[in-house]
């Protein structure tokens, strides 16, 4: 008797579990912006069914997301391939920010950086001109940084023999960078940033850039993203264009610190509560990569004061893993 409650008690327990697995959100290279009390994630889709694009979900606490009672749509796109969008396919990494009370949305989409436009922050997200940022080559992971004295910046990646991140001024109003500020970031210069477990040309990617006390902090990934080792680390600078330090801890988030494969691509936030977080994707499990599991994890900061700079860590014990609502 005792061990067949021991059998229907593991029973249970693994099909809770596998309950919640199908509950979780497959959303990669994602995003998270808060306003009005609550949470807006959103990403690339990955495998998923539906038009490309991208969905939104909308959450009061991390844990339980949903699609918002006033979506567009049952999916929550805020962006449509085809409604006055560029891009036919690979639609990646989208960003959102307001400014002066518009909702911008910048992407990636044919391997270009795109900028969009909307009156709300539910979209839809559509371009008075279709076409991406800056055509003269191709660019991905777009980050628009806006810069105490009201400056923009964009920081994407651009392909040379690899995945380098650069960043240019840039005019939110015209969509368009200054090419004469055009700058390489860095280079790969890590051993984490090249491990051997997936043979890749170098990768720096999924950039997110802060400013606290004058100094500006750059988080990246870098490996490529099939790696199990795909890793997120940072560097600072005294100027948007660098130069950049690599933090020497680095990477902050790693399978070894969050347990779980192919730990990267996100961006940093500041949640409800005044807590750092950074969201990111993971591995589908240790036997494929695809479709990637989104995660979140607090982030500390502390100021070392022989330095002059923060530190960064994560609190790799206390990973989120959002799921949707029951319906």
């Amino acid at each position: 008797m005792k061990s067949f409650l021991t059998y229907s008690l593991l029973l249970l327990a693994f099909l809770q579990a596998s309950a919640q697995a199908n509950r979780e959100i497959f959303f990669a290279d994602v995003t998270i912006y808060v306003e009005g009390g609550k949470y807006y994630l959103t990403g690339s889709k990955g495998g998923s069914s539906g038009p490309q694009g991208f969905a939104i979900l909308e959450s009061k606490d991390l844990k339980t997301w949903a699609v918002p009672a006033k979506a567009n749509d049952s999916l929550g796109m805020i962006l449509t391939e085809g409604d006055h969008t560029f891009g036919t396919k690979g639609f990646w990494a989208p960003q959102i920010l307001n400014d002066n009370g518009t909702y911008y949305l910048t992407y990636t989409a044919n391997e270009q950086t795109v900028l969009a436009e909307s009156t709300s922050l539910l979209g839809p997200y559509r371009q008075k001109e279709v076409g991406p940022i800056d055509g003269s080559e191709k660019n991905i992971d777009s980050y628009i940084f806006k810069d105490t004295d009201g400056k923009y910046y964009l920081y994407c990646v651009r392909f040379d023999k690899g995945n380098y991140l650069y960043v240019a001024e840039f005019d939110l109003k015209t969509g368009m960078i200054n090419p004469q500020t055009l700058k390489r970031c860095f280079g790969q210069t890590e051993p984490w940033e090249a491990t051997p477990n997936y043979k890749s040309a170098p990768i720096m990617e999924g950039p997110t850039v802060i400013k606290l006390d004058h100094k500006y902090y750059l988080f990246y990934s870098a490996n490529h993203f099939q790696n199990i080792d795909y890793a997120i680390g940072y560097a600072v600078a005294d100027s948007p264009y660098g130069p950049w330090v690599k933090y020497k801890n680095n990477p902050i988030i790693h399978r070894s610190i969050v347990g779980e494969n192919g730990s990267g691509h996100g961006d940093l936030f500041e949640g409800l509560d005044k807590q750092l977080y950074y969201v990111y994707h993971i591995h589908n499990s240790s036997e494929k990569v695809g479709p990637r599991r989104t995660r979140i994890v607090p982030v500390e900061k502390e100021w070392d004061e022989k330095a002059g700079v923060f530190r960064f860590s994560v609190k790799g014990k206390e990973v989120i893993v959002p799921i949707m609502a029951e319906k």
